[in-house]
C-alpha cells in the first residue's frame, strides 16, 4: 500500500489527520511534521492498526570477489 497522509480540517477549525500505509511507529514522525506545519500542537492521538504492524524490509546481500 502507498504511504499517505489523509488530513480532514472541520468548518470548526479542528483537523484530523490519519496515516494510511505507513506501519509502526515511523507514524507517529508525522505530528511533529503536523504541527510545523500547522503551528499547532496535537490534544490527541490514536493508534491504527497499522501502529502495531512492523514493516517488512528486504535485504539483499551481494558477494564481491576480487582477483590479486
Amino acid at each position: 500500500m502507498e504511504e499517505k497522509l489523509q488530513i480532514r480540517i472541520f468548518p470548526d477549525g479542528r483537523i484530523e489527520a490519519e496515516t494510511l500505509g505507513i506501519k509502526g511507529e515511523k507514524c507517529t514522525d508525522y505530528i511533529l511534521i503536523l504541527e510545523n506545519i500547522l503551528n499547532a500542537h496535537a490534544v490527541q492521538a490514536e493508534y491504527t492498526k497499522e501502529f502495531y504492524e512492523t514493516e517488512q524490509v528486504t535485504l539483499e546481500q551481494t558477494q564481491q570477489n576480487t582477483l590479486k
